[in-house]
């Protein structure tokens, strides 16, 4: 299963924001036996989304797209996916309903805080997603995200992508597995070896420098345990290893 990674947001491109899901989604769904293919990070364009999310439906297993839903101007994501898509977007009434308690709740809860601001949210707009699409929604934010035709849209508050990725997660399977060994051999020593190791079996190593106080990195990744396993030994014999830093 090859994935690709949308994260949308111009704080992201600025610099604002460090973009902690891209790596927290990347490392879930890998330790999942997928594959991530690409991350891209785009602006809150539409545009710019609806292009994107064409070409990597086009191009790859699943996509998930991080970032721009709620109620403000700039959430543009949900339209820009539906279009991105050739569908319309279609309101949810049960989605909205939930929206609408959600809000009515927090104002219960908060009552310093409702009237101190007027809370002016568009909940037909942010419960209107592409047509087929199945709604995704959790206790943890309040914009819902959906899946639909292999795309994976979820919001950018990470604690709110991370409860709606688990919505989603055991859809997210492959064949990949993979071992990693960690080597106090600097990797401009490790040429010939990974070079060999290449041609000898049907892995892909990657090697990964780390900083001079922690051990480098040797990644194996295949589809087959075995051949995994005899790269790992041959590895071994080839290159010092060490434990696991803690």
């Amino acid at each position: 299963m090859n994935v690709a990674l949308l994260t949308v947001g111009d704080e992201l491109l600025a610099g604002d924001t460090t973009n902690t899901n891209a790596t927290w989604l990347a490392s879930e769904i890998t330790s999942r036996g997928a594959t991530v293919r690409r991350i891209l990070t785009i602006p809150d364009d539409h545009d710019t989304i609806a292009d994107w999310t064409r070409r990597y439906h086009d191009w790859y297993d699943a996509v998930v797209v991080t970032g721009g839903l709620g109620g403000t101007p700039d959430d543009v994501t949900m339209a820009a996916v539906a279009d991105g898509l050739d569908r319309e977007r279609e309101l949810f009434t049960d989605v909205r309903d939930d929206l609408v308690a959600k809000s009515e709740a927090f104002r219960e809860a908060n009552p310093d805080i409702a009237d101190e601001y007027e809370f002016d949210m568009e909940f037909a707009e942010s419960a209107s997603l592409p047509v087929g699409a199945r709604p995704l929604v959790t206790d943890a934010g309040w914009a819902p995200g959906c899946a639909v035709d292999g795309i994976y849209v979820l919001p950018g508050i990470p604690a709110e992508m991370k409860a709606m990725f688990e919505l989603v997660a055991e859809e997210f399977d492959g064949e990949t597995d993979s071992r990693t060994l960690y080597t106090p051999t600097p990797e401009g020593a490790m040429g010939d070896v990974l070079t060999e190791v290449r041609e000898l079996f049907d892995t892909d190593v990657g090697s990964y420098p780390a900083d001079p106080d922690t051990p480098n990195r040797l990644k194996v990744v295949g589809e087959d345990e075995a051949e995994i396993e005899r790269t790992v030994t041959w590895l071994r014999e080839k290159v010092e290893t060490v434990p696991e830093p803690e």
